[in-house]
């Protein structure tokens, strides 16, 4: 019982440094608070940080087909698979009579998880062309961040 008695106990007020600091106990609570609610914030901002990633994704792709609309227009065709999404961004040698971009404001980049995204011509379901992310693993299909993200689907 005196270690406890030791640990919680405080020297008469008269005895006291004016400039003393907090017990040992106390020392140890504040820091196991400090630890619990820095834990719980980066658990909520890693959640927060997952959604902005397909968020970013999916914008990239509204804009990238935004981008190969106005090419179309431009030079009434889509850029070749061989070409890809550069050839928003720097002219092809070949098949771009009509080309007037840049198309975007800036090159062309990978998608928040470090992919490449997925350009095919022509595109799934009869559409011209197809946009897509991969998701967080790099593959296809897959649930939650790993989902599939494209152009033809919401």
């Amino acid at each position: 019982m005196k270690f406890f008695d030791l640990l919680f106990s405080r020297i008469d007020e008269d005895k006291r440094d004016p400039e003393g600091g907090w017990t040992f106990i106390e020392t140890i609570i504040v820091i196991g608070i400090v630890l619990i609610l820095t834990s719980s914030v980066g658990f909520v901002a890693f959640r927060y940080l997952d959604r902005a990633k397909v968020v970013t994704a999916k914008s990239d792709i509204e804009n990238y087909a935004l981008a190969l609309s106005t090419y179309y227009l431009d030079c009434r065709t889509f850029p070749s698979e061989d070409q890809g999404l550069n050839a928003l961004w720097e002219k092809p040698s070949s098949d771009s009579e009509g080309w007037d971009g840049p198309y975007l404001m800036k090159k062309p980049g990978q998608d928040p998880w470090g992919n490449d995204y997925d350009y095919t011509v022509p595109g799934p379901n009869g559409l011209p062309f197809g946009l897509r992310s991969f998701g967080s693993d790099g593959l296809e299909g897959g649930e939650g961040n790993a989902k599939d993200l494209s152009s033809w689907e919401d």
